[in-house]
């Protein structure tokens, strides 16, 4: 976990919700003060996957500008980190998560984690859980694929989810400076270990809690932390784990979707219609 995630809000939304000042596209965008045209607007996703484009909340100064002071910008990246020292892209999608006991220290993310925070607004994300009969098979070594149930897990009161990201900037050298493509902003969401308090609102038949459904849980951020974990002025590794305890308990629901979301190419809000009852059987 996390490897996908629905994101429907429109970039005017988040604009309002996170305080944005610079980067939100619409169809009366203005040019930013650098003279750049604003980015294109995402269409909403109901099955993001790795590799996709998606929208990151970060503060950082503008180039060149007057004033070192950070500002906070909506910026399209691409999910998967790809480290600065990478000679080449092709590991990103497999870094699409960090883990939070350890993004400190770890070559891939410890820089990014010191100077480049960001936050990936989500409507919730999507978690499997194994069939008991498969998950026998699976435990017995048996060559069978396992029948998975998936489950849609979102803020209990429907607001948005803040997952805690990071970002990094990666130069493909074989391209000229002026290329488009020259530069990549990639990003990766942090996971923590899933909460075993029962969730604020559970499905019918199935679990109780997020750690029933998978032991690791992207890391959501509540308001009172956004300022603090996009302050580009905190680097220091010691005072920004603290920022990476897990959110309050009892503000999460869940719920079973169709086996549809599994095939990342179906796409469309019916992915989080909830179901009476999940489609697969599970081992509650």
């Amino acid at each position: 976990m996390c490897g996908r995630y629905a994101a429907s809000r429109r970039p005017e939304d988040l604009a309002g919700i996170f305080g944005v000042e610079l980067g939100v596209p619409s169809e009366r965008a203005e040019p930013d003060p650098r003279g750049r045209e604003p980015e294109e607007t995402l269409e909403p996703d109901y099955n993001v996957a790795p590799t996709k484009e998606v929208y990151a909340v970060l503060d950082r100064p503008l180039k060149d500008a007057d004033s070192p002071r950070p500002v906070r910008q909506l910026r399209r990246l691409k999910w998967g980190l790809v480290p600065s020292w990478a000679k080449t892209p092709e590991g990103g999608a497999r870094m699409i998560n960090a883990r939070a006991e350890t993004v400190h220290e770890k070559p891939a993310y410890r820089r990014a984690f010191a100077a480049r925070r960001c936050i990936l607004p989500a409507d919730g994300y999507y978690e499997w859980v194994t069939g008991a009969q498969e998950r026998d098979l699976e435990v017995e070594g048996r060559k069978k694929r396992p029948r998975k149930q998936p489950y849609f897990v979102l803020p209990a009161d429907g607001s948005v989810f803040a997952m805690a990201g990071l970002y990094e900037f990666w130069r493909d050298r074989t391209l000229p400076d002026d290329h488009p493509r020259a530069w990549w902003v990639t990003c990766s969401v942090i996971t923590t270990e899933a909460e075993q308090t029962p969730l604020a609102v559970a499905p019918a038949e199935g679990p109780r809690s997020l750690a029933e459904i998978h032991p690791r849980m992207p890391l959501m951020l509540t308001p009172d932390r956004w300022d603090a974990w996009l302050d580009p002025s905190r680097t220091d590794p010691d005072d920004l784990r603290g920022l990476l305890a897990p959110p309050p308990a009892g503000l999460m629901r869940a719920y079973p979707v169709s086996t549809a979301v599994s095939n990342v190419r179906n796409n469309g809000p019916e992915l989080l219609k909830e179901l009476e009852a999940p489609e697969e059987g599970t081992l509650f």
